[in-house]
């Protein structure tokens, strides 16, 4: 697997108030080290170095460099600004090289099936990721799945995926992947409401969270 080199700064201030925002100013990401039964470590990293993580894909490996030693690590977590989309805070796993373990791994299909064009089938891509257990180094970016083979009749499931040298599959074989749908007939469409329809307030779980200097954020893994 790609192994992607950065440096970072060790964080001072936690806690301090304005002092992530002040980091994001300075155009870089606070973030955090943790795992492997070690203290976590707050760092902060160059947008620039983020960005290329980010571009880099899921699963990557980044060696972090460190004024005290490196760090091989993953990327868990990466945290979005709600408006401008860009990333304010980014949390790292530590790895080892040598030991393996679960990663959940994008789903990229691959192909047509037959019945697609023959009938008119459409494809419903039901499990967008697995989970697998691999050395971090065979750990793949995604895993592509070939839809030629599939009938409206038979779907493919998590146990039909062809995985790479080393990955073994750890969700269930038999979870659904993806399969073919007969379109219905178009249905009649429902009236829209009234226009001064009263606007449904905002559930608990659509609003973002706030860090220490009460910014809101969105949380996501690494981009695909």
């Amino acid at each position: 697997m790609e192994e992607l080199n950065v440096t970072a700064s060790l964080r001072e201030g936690i806690g301090v108030k304005g002092a992530l925002s002040k980091i994001r100013a300075e155009k870089n990401v606070p973030g955090v080290i943790y795992g492997s039964h070690k203290e976590p470590v707050s760092i902060t990293i160059s947008l620039k170095d983020v960005e290329k993580i980010i571009k880099a894909g899921k699963n990557t490996i980044v060696e972090v460099t460190l004024p005290n030693g490196k760090e091989q690590v993953l990327v868990k977590e990466i945290q979005y600004h709600v408006v401008k989309d860009t990333p304010i805070h980014i949390d790292f796993q530590r790895v080892s090289l040598t030991d393996k373990m679960n990663v959940v791994v994008p789903v990229k299909l691959v192909g047509e099936a037959a019945d697609v064009k023959n009938y008119g089938a459409l494809v419903e891509h039901i499990m967008r990721e697995i989970e697998v257990r691999a050395l971090v180094s065979s750990i793949p970016h995604e895993i592509e799945v070939d839809m030629t083979p599939m009938t409206i009749n038979k779907g493919i499931v998590a146990g039909d995926i062809k995985l790479p040298k080393g990955v073994e599959l750890v969700t269930d074989p038999q979870a659904p992947v993806v399969h073919l749908m007969i379109p219905k007939e178009e249905e009649v469409a429902a009236p829209a409401p009234a226009a001064d329809a009263a606007a449904e307030p905002e559930s608990s779980s659509t609003k973002g969270k706030k860090d220490e200097d009460g910014n809101l954020t969105k949380n996501a893994e690494a981009k695909k």
